[in-house]
């Protein structure tokens, strides 16, 4: 393309499907059109500033890094500009017409229909410029990338409909001017007082002056100075969760925030939240996480991981120190013993937060389990120094409620406990239907209920570092010994004393379908059981090893397990034809498969046999 001609050029598709959203969905909170502009523009700044760390003479005489937010009310115009970093050519295509790495299928695919929260996401996945086009019928975006001559500037423009032009322009300013051509319905946008507030809502702690250019002048409307950087003492609460929205373009308030100043060998600032709700991003491998770098003031990096352990990347916020060099890198990060000290610490700070957090505002953390718990508990493996507070801190859900603490849960304990039972299941409705449970609800002794597949693992992981050892109730080795109605456990014992030979005869029956048969104390109401081999692995953690590629144990055959005081039991220790005994005694399998969450291997078999019993069967006999 030459200096002197346009091009008109089609929006990839899933970018034109979400400016229809936009437009025709997102109808409330219209105004975050105008947080995504300041952030962008900010972001534009801190760039910059940046790149003078290399070239100072960037700068030239147009030393104020600033944001100007403007307005023509006759004219119906909105515009913000900024005399950042600017844009190239090829850049202002790539930012505004494509994907690139805005996540914007991710964001289509992530909206939920309530236009409250949908607006939240626009932030968090990258696209808010396209925003603009809920109050606007078309917008200019004009910029000069700060290292090219000033015909080298461009102007893109869009009404939002499918493409958008390109046309270049000789332009003196570098940086960028957005510039809204607003609809008539949106002239609230083109007013002082709505903009000023606007701007002390969403932006009020973007470390840029902000100024507001209307009729009356030009103001200065926000602080213009880091939040990190002041007193603590003299910071109102709004003005944290004000930043913190600002930072994370989410809407809710986070449910916790910390800060803290060091000054001493290591001197640094850092501001840390915990958010309400998780990005849909932390779940993937390549998300972005991790804090706000800046050195001296100066922005750095963008998503650092390096001060806070894998477990933590929940956690959003800034870390501002004097002691790195300010054009440090990844690379040197890793390998600096100044962040391994400071990741100590904000590790400290974090843990601290949540301790405060769960000890005083108990409905709050439980909130911030249900959000983050699995990610957290991954701390128990990742960070051996901090195991037992992050033990302390770890909850779970059982047969009494949701979110226990381990130390609630044993101060519960009847007197002779001596093991934290728990047992593993698919979710809480299927664990609550399991006949592992009967014994255990009917003496009122918790169990805990490991629904999560990172549960399983968890159990094994915190082996030796509890006083009440976790002993999960559907496996072997169950002993309850000591723990409620004491008739039971007769009972069984005095049967399998008593029908020895006829349960070998079970076991031999079924080949290679069980290890072996026998009575158990622990079923009340239900006739059978299946109980799993010590080192068993469930369903659920068996997959996760397999999408981690890890080579899963051999796995013992389970163990049957029969109530001796159930009818349909005796009936079968009773039973002399050995069809009808063979049949109920599969029967009796499968129904302890079936409660154990387990598909059939062999369905129409078990059907053949159910209904040879029923066809059997005279009124009556069958209890």
């Amino acid at each position: 393309m030459n200096e002197t001609t346009s091009q008109t050029v089609a929006f990839q598709a899933e970018v034109s499907r979400l400016m229809h959203l936009m437009v025709h969905a997102l109808y409330s909170h219209k105004e975050v059109f105008l947080r995504e502009l300041i952030s962008n523009a900010s972001d534009a700044l801190d760039k910059l500033r940046f790149a003078t760390l290399k070239d100072p003479d960037l700068l030239g005489e147009d030393s104020e890094l600033a944001i100007e937010v403007g307005f023509d009310r006759e004219r119906k115009l909105l515009w913000v500009k900024d005399n950042g970093i600017g844009m190239s050519h090829e850049e202002i295509c790539a930012n505004l017409g494509t994907i690139a790495r805005s996540g914007t299928a991710e964001f289509l695919g992530s909206l939920s229909g309530d236009a409250k929260k949908d607006a939240g996401l626009i932030g968090q996945f990258g696209v808010g410029f396209y925003s603009v086009f809920m109050v606007a019928e078309h917008v200019e975006v004009r910029s000069r990338r700060v290292d090219l001559p000033p015909e080298q500037g461009v102007c893109w423009s869009s009404s939002g409909e499918g493409s958008f032009t390109v046309t270049p322009e000789n332009r003196v300013l570098r940086g960028t001017e957005v510039l809204l051509h607003l609809k008539g319905e949106e002239m609230e946008f083109a007013d002082a007082n709505r903009l000023t507030g606007l701007i002390h809502t969403y932006s009020d702690h973007i470390a840029f002056p902000v100024y507001l250019a209307g009729s009356e002048g030009r103001e200065q409307v926000n602080k213009a100075q880091a939040l990190w950087t002041r007193d603590k003492r003299h910071i109102t609460a709004e003005e944290y969760i004000g930043f913190f929205k600002q930072l994370t373009h989410q809407l809710d308030d986070p449910l916790a925030y910390c800060h803290h100043r060091v000054e001493g060998r290591l001197s640094y600032s850092c501001l840390l939240y915990v958010p309400a709700h998780a990005t849909l991003d932390l779940w993937r491998p390549d998300g972005s996480r991790g804090l706000k770098l800046y050195v001296q003031r100066v922005f750095v990096m963008e998503h650092t991981e390096v001060f806070l352990p894998h477990y933590l990347r929940f956690v959003c916020g800034v870390v501002d120190t004097a002691d790195l060099a300010l054009n440090v890198s990844r690379e040197m990060l890793q390998a600096s013993p100044e962040v391994d000290s400071m990741r100590r610490a904000l590790t400290r700070y974090v843990l601290e937060m949540l301790d405060e957090l769960a000890s005083r505002e108990g409905e709050t953390y439980r909130l911030f389990w249900k959000e983050f718990g699995d990610i957290f508990k991954e701390g128990i493996a990742e960070d051996i120094v901090n195991r037992d507070r992050i033990l302390r801190l770890l909850r779970w859900n059982t047969t009494k409620g949701e979110a226990r603490s381990l130390d609630e849960i044993q101060k519960d304990m009847p007197f002779g406990q001596k093991k934290t039972y728990c047992l593993v299941a698919e979710n809480r409705e299927a664990a609550l239907r399991s006949p592992h449970l009967e014994f255990f609800n009917d003496n009122g002794i918790e169990v805990i209920l490991l629904t999560s597949p990172i549960d399983e693992w968890l159990i094994h992981a915190l082996e030796g570092a509890v006083d009440k050892p976790f002993q999960e109730i559907s496996k072997e080795g169950l002993d309850v010994e000591g723990l409620g109605d004491t008739q039971g456990q007769r009972q069984a014992r005095e049967a399998q004393e008593a029908h020895g030979a006829e349960l070998e005869q079970l076991a031999a029956l079924f080949g290679d379908a069980v290890s072996g048969v026998r009575f158990g104390a622990h079923l009340v109401s239900a006739p059978s059981s299946l109980a799993l081999a010590s080192t068993s692995l469930s369903e659920a953690l068996q997959e996760v090893l397999r999408a981690s590629g890890q080579q899963l144990p051999d796995t013992a055959c389970p163990i049957l397990e029969l109530n001796p005081g159930h009818p349909v039991v005796q009936r079968l220790l009773a039973e002399t034809d050995q069809q009808r005994r063979a049949d109920l005694a599969w029967v009796l399998l499968d129904e302890a498969r079936l409660a154990q969450g387990r598909d059939l291997a062999d369905i129409s078999g078990f059907l053949v046999r159910l209904n040879r019993l029923l066809a059997q069967e005279t009124p009556g006999r069958l209890a």
